[in-house]
């Protein structure tokens, strides 16, 4: 099996982001101004379908939320997480099980050990990235 990369050269980005169709977004927030929340209505109004996984919530931004990344129905192309580091490692453990194309840590979000996993599972991997900021740049 190929390893994943760490992807930091935006012709990749925007490979990825032309390419992708599904986005799970862990962490996505009912509130509006949280960034995770401005960030799914943003990915949702480009015509991505967004999956809240979100515990305890039955929706947000309009869509179904799921609890776990592993209830969410297949494909996922990307999973944009909102989440604490010290809190990624079994999330990442759960998304090798889902084989996403992209595991996307938004800014401030870094964990070498769980991009390790990720990638000899040969899932992609951006750090410390704000896919909002970056669809911005390279497609809209």
């Amino acid at each position: 099996m190929a390893k994943g990369r760490i992807l930091v050269l935006e012709d990749d980005i925007k490979a990825h982001l032309e390419q992708s169709q599904r986005i799970a977004v862990l962490g996505l927030s009912p509130k509006p101004q949280r960034d995770s929340h401005r960030v799914g209505l943003y990915l949702k109004k480009h015509g991505y379908t967004v999956i809240p996984v979100r515990p305890a919530l039955a929706e947000v931004i309009g869509e179904k939320a799921y609890p776990s990344l592993l209830e969410v129905p297949p494909p996922i192309d990307i999973v944009d997480a909102f989440i604490n580091p010290a809190r990624i490692l079994p999330l990442a453990e759960d998304a090798v099980k889902i084989k996403p194309k992209l595991f996307w840590m938004q800014l401030g979000v870094e964990n070498n050990t769980a991009a390790e996993i990720l990638l000899e599972a040969g899932v992609d991997v951006i750090m410390n990235r704000c896919i909002k900021i970056d669809h911005a740049k390279l497609i809209a």
